[in-house]
């Protein structure tokens, strides 16, 4: 059976469902197709049950540090399981409330199942067919897992299967010095880890300037956690029950044994089995589908959002991919991407914010550059609160 629509959205992350909500407003028929989780990434592994997992820890972290405020707490015991009974819970809601707005939502049909191109204005999702002369992608990301000596002799956890545990590792190694592995690091170091982050690079999140770089590594280490930076040749091997990986550094031993090993290395989109060359939609060499300045791919009436263009793994840049699109298609609004100044956040404690240019990016334009610094301990609020 062959379903017409005006429209037709893959993925439920978070482009596709306001995309949904425009679109049917505006009175088009839409359909909107979730292979398994609605609400993305960010709803089921990303920002909310991370988040989530990151206030559980900063209760834990204040609670030791009671006594600097003159508060007698005793010991601190991280129950894991209601740790992550919790992360579930507020995770859970979100992705219910999503998924009951999208079945509620006038106008749009949801499809529950994987979504194929069968050709540039056809989509199968099981048995069914639909077709629009709109298509719009936003299927999102997984995590990377890189081709490193031994790995497959060891087991391996990343972002996503983190989700999954209700234990504390005893040793958590993690490798990747960015985002993904910094938050996972400091929280699990909280939660009563001993934790070990391993960095190809000379730094840690090498986006940004080397003094700030400096500070987040400073802040690491005065939680007690290992940095091992120029790690240019990594490997890993079983030895008994722990994980062993075997490090090139300028510094430091060799190896680092430990119970449990992260991977948190990058991203790669979903875009491996949708059948894109059925659509004519082409990808680069990483497999991000190739969008012009306002999120069209190769073949007209097709558009790509969110992580699997690869223009900002972030929640808010697929939000913002969705505003782009809906403008020029309702708004008569030539909105780009060109446009959007980047900004993100790193969610260690104390946390980092970034918009716009890094000092290194804005001198290397030639422009003269105001450049401001205050230390902590110099903010009154920050010394009265202990966050200097």
């Amino acid at each position: 059976m062959t379903t017409t629509y005006d429209a037709i959205i893959i993925g439920t992350g978070q482009a596709g469902p306001f995309l949904a909500q425009r679109l049917s407003t505006a009175g088009m028929k839409v359909a909107i197709i979730e292979r398994k989780l609605f609400g993305g990434t960010c709803v089921n592994t990303g920002c909310i049950p991370t988040k989530t997992l990151v206030a559980s820890a900063y209760a834990a972290h204040l609670v030791r540090r009671a006594g600097d405020f003159g508060v007698d707490s005793g010991g601190v015991n991280v129950d894991m399981k209601r740790v992550k009974a919790r992360k579930d819970a507020v995770s859970g809601q979100s992705r219910i409330g999503l998924e009951t707005w999208l079945k509620k939502m006038k106008n749009c049909t949801v499809y529950q199942g994987h979504a194929r191109f069968e050709s540039p204005r056809e989509v199968s999702v099981g048995s069914d067919r639909l077709t629009a002369d709109r298509i719009f992608i936003n299927v999102g990301g997984r995590a990377a897992v890189p081709q490193m000596a031994g790995l497959e002799q060891v087991e391996y956890l990343t972002n996503s299967s983190m989700m999954d545990i209700d234990f504390l590792p005893g040793h958590l190694i993690i490798v990747g010095g960015s985002y993904i592995g910094l938050e996972f690091g400091q929280m699990y170091r909280r939660f009563g880890s001993e934790v070990t982050i391993i960095e190809m690079g000379g730094r840690l999140i090498q986006r940004e300037d080397e003094d700030v770089s400096s500070a987040i590594k400073e802040i690491l280490e005065g939680e007690s956690i290992t940095v091992r930076l120029n790690a240019n040749c990594i490997g890993f091997s079983k030895r008994g029950a722990a994980i062993v990986a075997h490090v090139d550094c300028a510094e430091g031993t060799p190896e680092v044994s430990g119970t449990h090993l992260l991977l948190a290395v990058g991203r790669r989109p979903n875009t491996d089995d949708l059948n894109l060359e059925k659509a004519g939609v082409l990808v680069d060499k990483r497999g991000y589908i190739a969008v012009d300045d306002q999120l069209r791919t190769s073949e007209p009436g097709i558009w790509a959002l969110g992580d699997c263009n690869g223009k900002g793994a972030f929640t808010h840049t697929s939000f913002n991919d969705s505003e782009i699109v809906a403008a020029n298609l309702l708004d008569n609004d030539p909105r780009r991407l060109s446009d959007r100044i980047p900004a993100y956040a790193l969610y260690i404690d104390p946390p980092l914010g970034r918009a716009g240019l890094t000092e290194a990016e804005v001198r290397k334009t030639g422009r003269n550059a105001l450049v401001g610094k205050r230390p902590m301990t110099k903010v009154k609020r920050a010394v009265e609160k202990g966050e200097t």
